[in-house]
């Protein structure tokens, strides 16, 4: 890769030197632009954009005149994935089609709980894109705000010699960068083919000329933000440059992280008025921030910008003033000598002084006042005191009366300053709107009096002094408009708790902020906290004492981050509503003198907006309920991290949901797990008890709008136990319904093992013109349409499957950790019903289903299709009960390559309304040892119950296949049947034949091996059926005089009607 000086000083000689090189470069495709030292990178690059539409515009055949310009902001980067959709969204590829592929994709990565980080390109998109530019010629601009170098080959992006491609990028974050990387930068890429330069070092740039750069970066970020269309940008470059101000002097000289603040400052010092938007001052936030690997070079830059006579700041160090005394526009200033000589001109800047940063030096005692200098500020907005000292009793900024933010860190009481402090007038502080106090033990001035005078109000940050409990109960009616609190590492704790700590937050309906980290003898939370409908983040980091996090009427809805961090209080706190990013990898506590936190419980139930969360170093925590949250992955490796007695989890409500990240088994003994993701739940389900539970290790109770969710919970099951275990118990209903009211509110839920029918008299009856048909066997007078009540008790391995969840079809396919897959590996009982999928259950090693029970299903095709080679499909399976299937042309498909072991358990086989159904179950097996009841009623294509598979055992034919425990045969309304099995059906213990409507039936099962002196099996049929029947003889076993003289029904079928009838 080759490299080249730009060697210009502006925006617009370094694009024309660029452009420059791409027209005589040809052979050139990648070119890289570094700024000056990293500076002025990114409006180069839009300015390069504009450009090149213009001379598009104009339509002058050149090397720079290009059928395709794309310009791609990745500055905040996301992932490759973000960036793909962004060159599709420029290149306008069809939203139906390509974007809707970003859509489908990145939800189908959710729910697979792939981090947003780690998402890569879709190689269809990618496909799309260069069939799209394969014949243009096309430039694209490209800002890269991620650590690596893009290979834009995967995104469908060819910027080889035989392509007319150019791409013109930079390495550029939300910041401002001044870096010396130039070589490191240049020795990682190589995809690039020139790498572009400019130095900002050496004098190589004037002051007008970095104001000028600094002024496009502001144009710049105005621009990246349409909305902010309007805002001028010399405003968000004051803020660049006060943000520089504060870097190169107060932040250095206190070590104190005050950036948090720097919205504040911009607002207070009145850079931007108060009828700015949040909306901006949070994006000039996010956007303005100075980073630069080399102090050297930062303090050059700024030193140098200090000897402008327009600079608006000044910092007064040890050695005396560091800025041109004849400078009229200083405004902010900085002082860090305690010597300071006041002179002429130095209070004429005092004067006109807006913002006013006074740090001292910490390593000695603050007793320096800054009394001095104060009294000739009467224009501040902002003033911080940083290890000063002064009289309490008269404070000398009371003469600072639009004083709007004042800051105390490590500030003492002067006893030498006292004087007439009882006339003091604090008029000063009604003009407040942030009052911040570190380590300033000056109680007087959050006296109830003065907290009456601070109506305007709008933050108050408390660290290092009092606690909670103490400043709480005099909160009570005052501050009503106060938007963010913070009550941080107290260092006096409250002797009694005051009664009015539990009103103080009734009527602040503006709070957004509320952070008590620290308060370690704070046992409970105000449990009027829940008045305060405006809260967005609730931060608790280091409450050790705190027994639980929940309020009687529950935490506002509004909540949107929380934060419990048992490892201690965060070094830095933020003024936005997301958590900060050090949360992401958790740390292990590094003070030695860490206590463990009491709280059992925490509940953010009813918290609808909550979408940030992280839950630390708790050892007592038991239970964590998230219901009715907005949290789409919860991830218990870095959101819920070292919590290892936590034992319940409810997440009722939370219809976002759609991954769960579960930590290793070693660090979870979780022992209840409640999960209900269907809309519009009601919240405060009854949940299932503990105590009746005892014997299960885990109790997972799911109700599933989205199948896909299915995924999560196979991770649960097999990652963390591998293989079912009998202490375990799951009953999981898939199903997007809220008029079901099952699922999770199973208070009266027992270990159920049984499987199959009960045994007591209960049937279903269903309405008919036969239906005063009667029995005449045995003394029983039951109607002939009686059919058995479904299986009802739920073993300890439950899946039930009904309406119409999303995603139900794909998800029932085995491939992968599906739904499909953890019904085929763990279910022992399924109920599938009202579900209007096609897709049949999924093909696989069916080997714990012991009971299975489908009814209404309108377009199910096949329950069970074929098994793999060598599968030990269904043979735990004891009963099949199958109603209403309009559709179904079979129980279980042919192509079965399963065991000999299969069906070895199945007892009973129940099939009604099933119209098309042409065949019950294949035949692979040499016999069918367990089945005792057969009753099928109204399938009117049904030619027989049982079918030869494409392979079976050869013996079957001659021999027959044996239902050695057969016992009751029911059939009604078949009227197609010929025989129940294809092949002979050997059935010695036959008690009970029952047939109605089956008037193609010829054959019925055989009774060889019958012991000697067993009764008859009855028989009840027609008579003209009983009369068609074909028989094998006596000696094969198969005469009616081995059955009982049938019964014949009152009710024929009319033989012959005369042609031209009506019935005809």
């Amino acid at each position: 890769m080759e490299r080249w000086y730009i060697g210009e000083r502006d925006v617009d000689g370094a694009r024309k030197e660029i452009l420059e090189r791409i027209r005589h470069e040809s052979d050139k495709k990648v070119f890289y632009f570094n700024g000056w030292s990293g500076f002025g990178a990114a409006p180069v690059l839009r300015s390069i954009e504009q450009e090149l539409r213009s001379i598009k515009a104009k339509k002058n055949p050149s090397r720079l005149c290009f059928d395709t310009i794309i310009y791609i902001d990745c500055s905040a980067w996301e992932s490759r994935r973000v960036m793909q959709r962004k060159i599709a969204e420029e290149l306008k590829l069809d939203p139906e089609t390509v974007l809707a592929t970003f859509d489908k994709q990145d939800e189908e990565d959710d729910f697979n709980g792939v981090d947003l980080g780690s998402r890569d390109v879709i190689p269809s998109v990618s496909q799309v894109i260069y069939q799209t530019l394969d014949k243009r010629k096309f430039v694209m601009v490209f800002l890269n705000g991620s650590d690596d170098e893009v290979d834009l080959h995967k995104f469908g992006i060819i910027a080889d010699d035989y392509c007319d491609h150019v791409i013109v990028w930079a390495f550029k974050r939300r910041s401002l960068t001044i870096h010396e990387h130039r070589d490191e930068i240049s020795s990682k890429l190589r995809y690039t083919h020139l790498f572009l330069y400019d130095y900002l070092s050496d004098n190589q740039l004037s002051t007008s000329e970095f104001h000028a750069l600094l002024h496009e970066e502001a144009a710049n970020i105005v621009a990246r933000h349409p909305w902010m269309q309007g805002v001028d940008p010399t405003m968000v470059m004051e803020c660049c440059l006060y943000e520089l101000f504060l870097q190169y002097s107060f932040h250095r000289a206190t070590g104190f992280d005050w950036v948090a603040h720097s919205p504040n400052y911009w607002m207070c010092d009145g850079i931007i008025k108060r009828d700015g938007t949040r909306e901006i001052t949070d994006a000039l936030h996010q956007e303005i921030h100075w980073e630069c690997d080399d102090t050297s070079l930062f303090d050059e830059v700024f030193e140098k910008l200090m000897e402008d006579p327009e600079a608006p700041f000044l910092v007064v160090k040890k050695d005396g003033i560091s800025y041109s005394r004849e400078s009229p526009c200083c405004r902010w200033i900085c002082m860090t000598s305690k010597n300071l000589t006041i002179q002429e001109d130095t209070k004429a800047i005092l004067e006109r002084a807006s913002s006013l940063f006074v740090a001292l030096d910490k390593s000695e005692n603050p007793q320096d006042s800054p009394n001095v200098f104060l009294k000739h500020c009467c224009n501040l907005g902002v003033l911080i005191l940083s290890h000063c000292s002064f009289s309490f009793m008269s404070p000398p900024f009371l003469q600072c009366e639009g004083l709007r933010f004042l800051g105390l860190d490590h500030c003492t009481h002067d006893n030498r300053s006292e004087g007439a402090g009882n006339n003091a007038n604090w008029v000063c502080l009604q003009s407040l709107w942030v009052l911040d106090l570190r380590y300033t033990e000056w109680d007087a001035i959050l006296s109830e009096e003065n907290m009456d005078i601070m109506t305007n109000l709008r933050e108050l940050n408390i660290e290092g002094f009092m606690c909670c409990q103490l400043i709480s109960g005099r909160l009570q009616g005052r501050l009503r408009y106060l938007q963010k609190l913070r009550i941080i590492k107290p260092t006096h704790k409250a002797e009694t708790t005051s009664k009015d700590c539990n009103n103080s937050f009734v009527d602040k309906i503006d709070l957004e902020i509320l952070d008590l980290s620290g308060n370690r003898d704070m046992e409970n939370l105000p449990a009027n906290l829940s008045m305060a409908k405006s809260l967005q983040m609730l931060i608790l980091d280091g409450c050790d004492g705190l027994e639980n996090v929940a309020v009687p009427d529950g935490l506002p809805s509004s909540l949107r981050s929380f934060s419990f961090d048992g490892y201690g209080p965060a070094t830095k706190w933020m003024s936005s509503f997301k958590l900060p990013q050090e949360f992401s990898e958790p740390k292990q506590p590094h003070d030695a003198d860490k206590r463990d936190a009491k709280t059992s419980k925490i509940s953010l139930q009813g918290c609808t907006q909550l979408e940030n969360l992280f839950v630390r170093g708790l050892p007592n925590l038991v239970e964590l309920d998230l219901s009715g949250s907005a949290i789409k992955v919860l991830d218990l490796k870095t959101m819920v991290v070292d919590v290892p007695e936590l034992k319940r989890l409810f997440l009722l409500g939370c219809e976002n949901l759609r991954a769960i990240i579960w930590g290793s088994s070693d660090e979870l003994k979780l022992e209840e797990v409640c999960i209900d993701t269907r809309a519009k739940r009601t919240l405060g389900l009854t949940r299932p008890s503990l105590a009746q539970h005892k014997h299960f290790r885990l109790q997972l109770h799911a109700v599933l709008a989205d199948a896909r969710l299915g995924r999560s919970l196979f991770r649960l099951l097999y990652d963390q136990y591998y293989s079912i275990a009998r202490d375990i118990y799951f009953n999981i209903h898939v199903t997007s319904s809220v008029e079901y009211g099952g699922g999770v509110g199973l208070e009266t839920t027992i270990k159920e093992k049984t499987a199959g029918p009960s045994d007591g008299p209960q049937h279903h009856v269903l309405a008919s013109p036969y239906g005063d048909v009667t029995t005449k066997i045995g003394n029983n007078n039951v109607p002939m349409l009686v059919f058995p009540q479904p299986p009802a008790q739920r073993s300890d391995h439950h899946i039930e499957i009904s309406n119409e969840s999303r995603s139900l079809g794909t998800e029932l396919g085995a491939g992968g950790r599906t739904l499909g897959w953890l019904t085929i590996r763990y279910a022992e009982s399924l109920h599938v019903h009202d579900a209007a999928t096609s897709s049949s259950m999924p093909s696989g090693y069916w080997d714990r289903l012991m009971w299975c029970h489908v009814e209404r299903c309108p377009n199910l095709d096949t329950i069970f299709p074929g098994i793999p080679a060598e599968a030990f499909g269904g043979h735990q399976l004891q009963t099949i009960w199958a109603s209403d299937l309009q559709m179904a042309r079979c129980i279980w498909s042919q192509g079965v390559r399963g065991h000999y072991a299969s069906f070895q358990n199945l007892q009973h086989l129940h099939l009604r309304s099933c119209p098309r159904l042409q065949f019950a179950l294949p035949v692979w097996v040499p016999s069918f040892p367990s089945l005792k009841t057969l009753h099928i009623i109204h399938c009117g294509d049904l030619t027989h119950v049982f079918v030869l598979d494409e392979k079976y055992p050869e013996e079957i034919v001659a021999r027959g296949v044996p239902f050695p425990k057969l016992t009751t045969i029911h059939l009604h309304d078949l009227p197609k049947l010929r025989q129940i099995s294809e092949v002979k059906m050997l059935a010695p213990a036959l008690k009970t034949i029952r047939i109605r409507g089956c008037f193609g039936l010829r054959r019925l099962p055989v009774l060889q091996g019958r012991e000697p002196g067993v009764k008859r099996p009855a028989v009840e049929m027609e008579k003209d059926v009983w009369d068609a029947l074909e028989w094998d003889g006596l000696a094969a076993g198969h005469h009616p005089s081995l059955f009982e003289p049938p019964v014949h029904s009152r009710y024929y079928r009319m033989r012959r009607l005369l042609r031209g009838t009506v019935l005809r």
